[in-house]
């Protein structure tokens, strides 16, 4: 399993210049630390974002490895969302932004 600091930076690798989410949004990683992400900028803060995602660092991993789906994850408790309307207008762009993670 990676680290917190290399999840992150993969984060940052694939976030680029602009994350194109237009929202704000905060890995919880489960005791593992966050992972924040505010248009171009990630960090490790626990800042107040638009969509907390609740997930292990490992199941993370494997959603941007394309091994794992959201919405299985969410159905079988794997992940848990702060508001489940923002995270269904993010999901397309959340979808590219795990494609460059890959």
């Amino acid at each position: 399993m990676a680290t917190l600091q290399e999840i992150t930076d993969r984060m940052k690798g694939a976030v680029g210049a602009d994350s194109g989410l237009g929202k704000t949004l905060k890995f919880n990683l489960k005791g593992d630390g966050f992972i924040y992400i505010d248009g171009g900028t990630v960090t490790n803060d626990d800042s107040p974002a638009d969509l907390t995602m609740t997930i292990s660092a490992a199941d993370l991993e494997a959603m941007g490895a394309g091994k794992l789906d959201a919405m299985t994850a969410v159905m079988t408790g794997k992940l848990q969302l702060s508001d489940m309307g923002v995270a269904m207008g993010l999901q397309s762009k959340m979808q590219t932004l795990f494609a460059k993670m890959a």
